[in-house]
């Protein structure tokens, strides 16, 4: 077995088995850290620039060293990669005969119970659920996993699994009758069984405190737990430390209450009547809002017309349905699950009305179908730290993107790691002849009319230069959509040519592909193309950020957060605003350079860079590029890139 100098050695066991593996000092660095971290027990919060191999750096020490391991992801897609490319790679060059493990949120795995009664029910919304059906039916019969994922002909996000699969709310656990075929409990076995279990973090905070996936088993055990993509960390612990009750919830009883009253007690009409009423009740409060969504603090809620008589309605619709539930619980197995839901989201619903706890907010959101209502507390910072204090083990935060200037102070406060070890290691890319960082000259002020324009007529000579290959990333979804229309009359108008993609018109896997195989598109994005998102090679020669990220001082948490901080004595710009931005900030302009043989223009169309004292802070966090405001010197940069071979 090597150690870590050989494993990363020019011609070590890596260098033989990974594609394209090249000996850097940074990532053995970081390996050398992970390594001393786990075999102190200690914690460590190691930040790794874009091309550092940071993937490479934990695993290699993690697998040498033994014992078992929970790595946590900020997405699936992530967990997939490590699981079915990285890991086995890895594994097979150092020559350990670990064991591996793939567990995802019982969300994830067809439910055998929930499609029999689909299959019985019979009764959807569109004809593709129907050939859905089909699919997931012959799927779950001949899958070894029933993972979803591994299902090509269905989209993950398809109507049907909302059917098909379980939540924690509707399992039946041992009642259930096909409790032996259970592809969640057959994955919760081989994550047992493992030395390298992969998560993501979701499912790590879902189960750490609601203890509910299986991870709170894997715990006692484990000796390392290894968060990469860990700036999604505070916001993701947010959502489980605090509490949430939603329309959504209230309508999947309904509808799972009279999906049981068909199958189990069809003498009983009463049931179906209640579920239906309630149904209805759920749907009328997310009716009271008549935005398509947003995010509103509870005092802002309250004074809105028809709230509190819809919210009521709920109220007295879910009591009833209780009562019609319990009187049938004994009949079977499901319903009497469907009442403890009810009687659970009914002693949510009333803690909801209560006085709002101290250092918590309470705020409404508004999606398409859905309303939620949520209690955030203002900070993680107790909890988390608690956690990892009751569990002696090693403890590994990375990502590309923790610090401002190398300054850590705004992570470790979000999650009261005040004492913990970090470092920071640079990108070994060239970023001084790999890419140009342009600040347009002369942008109005980002929150006056045209402003989306202005970016549009500064988008346009530059995606003639560089032939498409562009990602236009904005800070709204508004602007996002206005910037489409603008688009396309300006590809019209200069007679540009090049396939115009955005974020929502398909999976953001399927777009990725799509830009990937067009070769000369321009993709428009907002919040979920800011970060995870890979694309090498000429494909995306440009980005193009149309304002600093800073997130809208009325959001109902924030705006909590800002109060929280200033009545104690703090500067929440400087401590909590400021550090957010710069952090989102650097994921987005991660997007550019993803290879040592990439190159391209990154663009920060947003005056505040050099108008506001504190835009120094902001572009000195961002990578060592060539810089420019002079608009003709971009579009030679751009032009040569395409007439030069890369290095």
């Amino acid at each position: 077995m090597a150690d870590i100098e050989q494993a990363f050695a020019a011609d070590g066991p890596l260098a033989a088995v990974i594609p394209g593996f090249r000996a850097r000092h940074q990532q053995l660095e970081m390996a050398r850290a992970v390594q001393h971290a786990i075999n102190t027990q200690t914690t460590l919060i190691a930040e790794a620039g874009t091309g550092t191999g940071k993937t490479l750096a934990y695993l290699t020490p993690a697998l040498l060293n033994g014992g078992k391991v929970i790595v946590s992801t900020g997405t699936k897609n992530l967990q997939d990669q490590l699981f079915h490319r990285d890991l086995p790679a890895v594994r097979g060059a150092l020559g350990v005969p670990a064991i591996i493990a793939l567990l995802k949120g019982r969300a994830n795995y067809v439910c055998h119970y929930h499609l029999e009664r689909a299959r019985e029910d019979g009764r959807f919304m569109a004809r593709e659920d129907v050939v859905h059906l089909q699919q997931v039916t012959h799927f779950a019969e001949h899958s070894r996993t029933g993972d979803k994922a591994e299902l090509a002909g269905v989209a993950e996000d398809a109507n049907i699994w909302r059917y098909v699969t379980s939540s924690r709310d509707n399992c039946l656990g041992s009642d259930c009758p096909h409790h032996k075929q259970c592809f969640v409990l057959e994955a919760r076995k081989k994550a047992m069984e493992a030395d390298i279990i992969v998560v993501n973090h979701h499912l790590f905070f879902a189960d750490v405190w609601l203890r509910d996936e299986g991870v709170a088993e894997l715990l006692p055990a484990c000796n390392t737990v290894i968060f990469d993509e860990a700036h999604q960390l505070p916001e993701t612990a947010g959502l489980f430390f605090g509490e949430t009750v939603s329309t959504g919830q209230l309508i999947e009883l309904a509808r799972d209450a009279r999906i049981e009253a068909v199958a189990s007690c069809k003498d009983y009409a009463a049931l179906p009547e209640a579920a239906l009423v309630l149904d209805k009740a759920a749907r009328d409060l997310r009716l009271v809002f008549n935005e398509d969504n947003g995010r509103w603090a509870l005092d802002k809620v309250q004074s809105r017309a028809g709230y509190e008589t819809a919210l009521k309605q709920c109220d007295s619709a879910l009591a009833a349905l209780n009562k019609h539930l319990e009187s049938q619980a004994q009949r079977a197995p499901g319903i009497e699950n469907v009442w403890q839901r009810g009687v659970a989201l009914a002693a949510q619903l009333d803690k909801w009305q209560l006085p709002t706890p101290v250092d918590t907010v309470r705020w409404v959101e508004a999606f398409s179908h859905a309303l939620t209502l949520n209690t955030t507390p203002l900070s993680v910072a107790d909890v988390f730290t608690k956690q990892i204090a009751d569990n002696a083990r090693a403890w590994i935060f990375t990502s590309a993107t923790l610090s401002v200037k190398g300054d850590f102070s705004h992570y470790r406060t979000q999650l009261g790691l005040i004492d913990s070890t970090s470092a920071s290691w640079d990108s070994p890319f060239d970023y001084g002849n790999q890419a140009m960082f342009y600040l347009p000259a002369h942008m109005p002020e980002p929150n006056t009319f045209g402003y989306t324009e202005a970016v549009v007529n500064i988008a346009l000579p530059l995606l003639a230069a560089s032939g498409g290959r562009a990602f236009l990333l904005f800070t709204s979804l508004r602007a996002m959509k206005e910037a489409r229309a603008l688009l396309e009359a300006g590809f019209e108008q200069n007679q540009l040519d090049y396939p115009i993609l955005m974020q929502g018109e398909r999976s953001r896997t399927e777009l990725l592909e799509q830009f990937r195989a067009l070769g000369n598109a321009v993709l428009l994005g907002s919040q979920s193309f800011w970060e995870g998102v890979d694309v090498k090679g000429d494909a995306l020669t440009l980005v193009i950020i149309d304002k600093l990220p800073f997130s809208p001082p009325d959001d109902p948490v924030l705006a909590a957060r800002i109060q929280q901080i200033n009545q104690a004595g703090g500067n929440a710009f400087m401590e909590y605003q400021l550090p957010h931005a710069v952090i989102t900030l650097k994921q987005g302009a991660g997007r550019l350079i993803r290879d040592e043989t990439d190159r391209g223009v990154l663009v920060i169309c947003d005056p505040r860079l050099v108008s506001k004292p504190y835009g120094r802070r902001i572009w000195q966090s961002l990578p060592p590029m060539k810089r420019s405001r002079d608009a003709d010197e971009v579009v030679a940069f751009l032009k040569q890139m395409h007439t030069t071979p890369a290095l």
